[in-house]
């Protein structure tokens, strides 16, 4: 009789095992679904997440008992649960009663496995919408039935568009508190239906819903019965998301690390973008353009006959070229562009406006350039739709402007492909994230113009003069010096038979950039120009000395990255501000003071003091002839 028991419980725990076994097979094979829910404020975009995650039986008991007592009190109507509360986990949002931050979310049913942004409805932090979805597959557009469609429904809607989610859901949410009056919810629609079509929007699902009641969230609305669209539990289970439009596209992999763990091992490391690859393939490394054979297709559980898109993997090639992180691996036959200028659309994600001709860090994948961008061909009116001029863009802005990269990127326009065609631009001095954009297509001049190689290289020349090229780069306030000390340093030069050019801020100012001002963009453009003369002389051989208040790291990087390693010498000439005053030899501080003289460095412009400069001289210290002998001293020998 024990053995009978014991042969039953046996086959009582194969049986669960089994359908655990199939349960956990069936959830492992779910599809996925990425959404976003954007609008404006206080939609009710949290409490529709809690909802869903209420619905599909997501949350613990210990969660739900938390909740119920914070929902007491928040002071909710006859014990209901505030949903929004689950998914508002910052303490300021709850303070707030507004989400900041994208919050993320996971749950399932049945059918399928869910990621969700909550992403936030404050103008202030539409770059967080932008971040949750840049990696959506559908965005639910939430609108508020009592304040209709707002400005920054419109402005969600149109991102949405413009980073190429196809699958937008319209929820007219708050239904309970008007009534679930069906004339009111048609206007809704017929008013959004008119915007969404002048921007291109040609087809969305609408429904609506109450997320506090749950009403056509999960289960059909009694009080509704005019509605006989689907639940958006429904829509999110059965809407389909294709994936199979990447995988027939050709085989693009940005390259992130080189794997090499011994000399034996060597392949190259990505996410494949986009179309598939498998041994014996033909593939190209861009932007060099050297072709290989896939030898390998490499991954922790094993070799694969094949890789497609979404899967990160490692691939061995079957010849020694150069590859590198930043590089891209495409199909040999059909590769994509690379170029230097291209026309793209801003979103601008920074407090500080757009400042036009400074350098940004550009970032497309894997690779990272210099870029500047050119002034804005037009700033987007989300409101009407109208292309407004514009000089910058402020937070939030969105506009059409011309980058210029350092060097060629490997790409494709975004509307063909998002890991190759979508940037970011991040400030060079904070780190911070400042826009993001999409590239639409190289300007034709980028791929007309070419370096024409010359037979008497650099190096010839400086040997010519017996020297070793530099850049001796003058940076201070005005009034501290600059001209006076680099003039006695290009003395002393002359005297030991160096060949030398001074370069003066005034000077220049009278020929080669009298077309610029001083505002922060004309600044910018200034230094870009002498930059690239210093670059054209230290070319020549030259020994280049040039005196710049230069207020702005930025560009002085940005020159330092024109040269060879070693070749830019940065002089910081440190006076404090009261003694430059005191100087004044041009009157200038006196009439910045006055109000006469704008945007003047040190008085209502800011001036960003070199943090590593290779040599620094303090004029209070030291008389210029002084200054002038320890710089000689410092940069020699010059051979």
């Amino acid at each position: 009789m024990t053995g009978l028991v014991q042969d039953s419980v046996y086959q009582t725990e194969a049986l669960i095992a089994e359908d655990i076994d199939a349960y956990l097979d069936q959830h492992q094979h779910k599809t996925m679904l990425r959404f976003i829910t954007c609008g404006s404020v206080d939609d009710g975009k949290s409490t529709l997440i809690g909802r869903l995650l209420y619905d599909s039986k997501m949350i613990f008991e210990d969660q739900l008992e938390a909740l119920t007592a914070d929902s007491k009190r928040v002071g909710t109507q006859n014990g209901e649960i505030d949903f929004a509360l689950l998914v508002d986990g910052l303490a300021a949002e709850r303070e707030q009663g507004i989400t900041i931050d994208v919050a993320y979310r996971f749950f399932s049913t049945e059918k399928r496995k869910f990621i969700v942004a909550d992403t936030p409805g404050h103008e202030q932090y539409t770059r967080n919408m932008v971040t949750g979805a840049s990696t959506a597959d559908l965005a639910v557009i939430l609108i508020d039935a009592r304040k209709g469609v707002l400005t920054q429904t419109r402005r969600h809607s149109y991102l949405a568009h413009l980073i190429g989610i196809k699958n937008l859901v319209l929820a007219i949410n708050k239904m309970d508190l008007i009534g679930y009056d069906q004339t009111r919810y048609d206007a809704i629609l017929a008013d959004y239906t008119t915007f969404a079509n002048s921007i291109g929007i040609t087809a969305f699902t609408a429904m609506p819903i109450s997320g506090f009641k749950g009403d056509n969230i999960s289960l059909r609305s009694d009080a509704m019965p005019w509605y006989d669209g689907p639940t958006l539990m429904e829509h999110l289970e059965t809407v389909e998301v294709s994936v199979d439009d990447d995988r027939a596209k050709p085989f693009r992999m940005p390259v992130q690390w080189v794997n090499r763990p011994n000399l034996d091992f060597r392949g190259f490391s990505g996410q494949v973008a986009t179309g598939s690859v498998g041994p014996g393939d033909r593939v190209r490394v861009l932007p060099g353009g050297k072709t290989s054979t896939i030898s390998r297709v490499v991954t922790l559980d094993g070799d694969l006959d094949q890789a497609v898109a979404g899967q990160s993997v490692t691939l061995c090639l079957a010849d020694e070229i150069d590859c590198s992180r930043g590089n891209v691996i495409v199909l040999a036959d059909a590769p994509p562009e690379t170029a230097d200028q291209f026309e793209t659309t801003l979103v601008w994600m920074d407090d500080e406006p757009l400042v036009v001709g400074r350098a940004y860090w550009l970032k497309l994948g894997t690779q990272t350039v210099s870029a500047t961008v050119r002034e804005p061909k037009y700033q987007l009116n989300i409101n009407t739709m109208d292309h407004l001029a514009a000089k910058t863009l402020d937070l939030n802005a969105i506009g059409v402007a011309e980058i210029i990269t350092d060097r060629p990127l490997v790409f494709e326009p975004y509307a063909q492909n998002r890991t190759l065609g979508g940037f970011i631009l991040i400030d060079r001095i904070s780190n911070a994230t400042v826009a993001a954009g999409m590239l639409h297509f190289s300007l034709r001049r980028a791929q007309n113009v070419h370096w024409q190689a010359t037979d008497i290289r650099r190096e010839e020349h400086a040997a010519l003069k017996n020297q070793q090229p530099r850049v001796l780069w003058f940076t201070g306030l005005s009034g501290s010096g600059k001209s006076t000390i680099a003039n006695e340093v290009e003395k002393a030069l002359a005297l030991m038979n160096r060949h030398t050019f001074l370069l003066d801020g005034d000077n220049v100012r009278h020929g080669l950039n009298k077309d610029l001002g001083f505002t922060e963009a004309d600044r910018i453009e200034n230094i870009r120009r002498v930059g690239e003369v210093a670059k054209l002389m230290a070319d020549a051989g030259l020994i280049v000395l040039t005196a710049f208040i230069s207020p702005f790291r930025a560009e002085r990087d940005m020159i330092r990255a024109m040269l060879p390693p070693g070749e830019f010498i940065e002089i910081f000439v440190e006076t404090p501000l009261e003694v430059a005053e005191q100087r004044d030899v041009k009157g200038l501080y006196k009439k910045a003071r006055d109000g006469q003289l704008k945007n003047f460095t040190g008085i209502d412009s800011p001036y960003e003091a070199p943090t590593n400069a290779e040599i620094r001289v303090n004029t209070v210290e030291m008389t210029p002839a002084e200054a002038a002998e320890f710089i000689v001293r410092q940069i020699m020998p010059l051979k």
